[in-house]
């Protein structure tokens, strides 16, 4: 269907009629005085009639007002409604990227990666299931940054997620995370309380930054920011040293008890994600714990067509311009 923006500019088509019924026309003598006299301008009082030479231009005139107005009120062509999903929830998501995430314990078919690849390949499949989500990202080494504000651009945010590093945040990244809850406290403080969700990954403790995560979990429990905490790494792995092999634990600065602390205050919970198929479980289990809700929206599409009348008047005038010589 056809709909116009501005409908009430349609009330100006007559205008130029009812111009030409009250304003009043030139005085005769100035005509007079422009004109040069012949004797069949002397029709012995008989009423002038306009010929149809001089209603043509008029007609045209009128025509080209016409699609003017029609131009100016912006005439759209409505489609069909297309439903879209809006669940209302804004989720951010606080990935660590300090020194200790080049640890290489995780495996993706059968290749061993370090801990930020393991993210990457996972939460991308998790960012595109979020339709109807508002999503944004925090990146946290020494300092924390906003790399991605809230936004319901899912590639984007899969995109600067894929394009992060290890250390892109400082030289010789810690790991600061009182301050990266903090920072998506601050930056989810103006949304509908119902509607807040960090989920914070990371495979240390808190070794740098001004807000001690305790109390930065306090600050988003009165905000009523919910937050999921997954602590990443393996509990165990074999390394190759002149001593021969060793097993080692990689995760052995994980702060578990402060993670679980932060999820418990704020009604979220902790996650322990080993390898990359507890990590996708975990996706998974947030998907069922933070469902898309399919609240019905409908969006039309609309597609401009004020070009075609606006397109007509100048053809017209143009027309008319090219008349008017012809007649001089």
């Amino acid at each position: 269907m056809i709909q116009f923006v501005w409908p009430w500019l349609l009330v100006l088509i007559p205008l130029p009629l009812i111009i030409r019924r009250f304003v009043p026309g030139l005085p005769q003598a100035r005509l007079a005085a422009l004109r040069v006299p012949f004797l069949q301008d002397f029709g012995g009082g008989q009423p002038q009639t306009v010929s149809s030479g001089q209603r043509k231009p008029l007609l045209w005139a009128l025509l080209a007002w016409l699609c003017l107005i029609l131009a100016a009120a912006r005439p759209q062509w409505l489609s069909e409604p297309l439903e879209i999903a809006v669940s209302g929830r804004d989720l951010m998501l606080a990935v660590d990227v300090s020194g200790s995430m080049h640890e290489q314990d995780f495996f993706i078919e059968n290749r061993r990666v370090d801990r930020l690849t393991a993210i990457k390949y996972v939460a991308s499949g998790f960012i595109e299931r979020r339709t109807g989500d508002r999503l944004g990202l925090i990146l946290f080494g020494t300092q924390a940054y906003l790399h991605v504000p809230l936004t319901f651009d899912r590639k984007t945010v899969r995109t600067m997620l894929n394009e992060a590093f290890i250390g892109i945040t400082e030289d010789d990244p810690q790991t600061s995370i009182g301050d990266a809850i903090g920072l998506a406290v601050k930056r989810l403080r103006q949304q509908a309380d119902h509607s807040r969700v960090l989920i914070l990954l990371t495979d240390g403790a808190n070794t740098a930054g001004e807000l001690a995560p305790l109390k930065a979990a306090e600050l988003a429990a009165q905000e009523h920011l919910k937050i999921y905490t997954i602590g990443m790494g393996a509990d165990e792995m074999v390394v190759r040293s002149l001593f021969g092999a060793q097993r080692v634990n990689p995760s052995a600065d994980l702060d578990e008890k402060t993670l679980t602390n932060i999820a418990g205050e704020t009604g979220g919970r902790y996650f322990r994600a080993r390898d990359s198929q507890e990590l996708e479980q975990i996706y998974a289990l947030l998907d069922q714990l933070e469902p898309v809700e399919k609240d019905k929206q409908y969006f039309r599409p609309a597609r401009d067509l004020f070009h075609w009348p606006l397109a007509a008047t100048l053809s017209i005038c143009a027309g008319l311009a090219l008349y008017r010589l012809k007649q001089t």
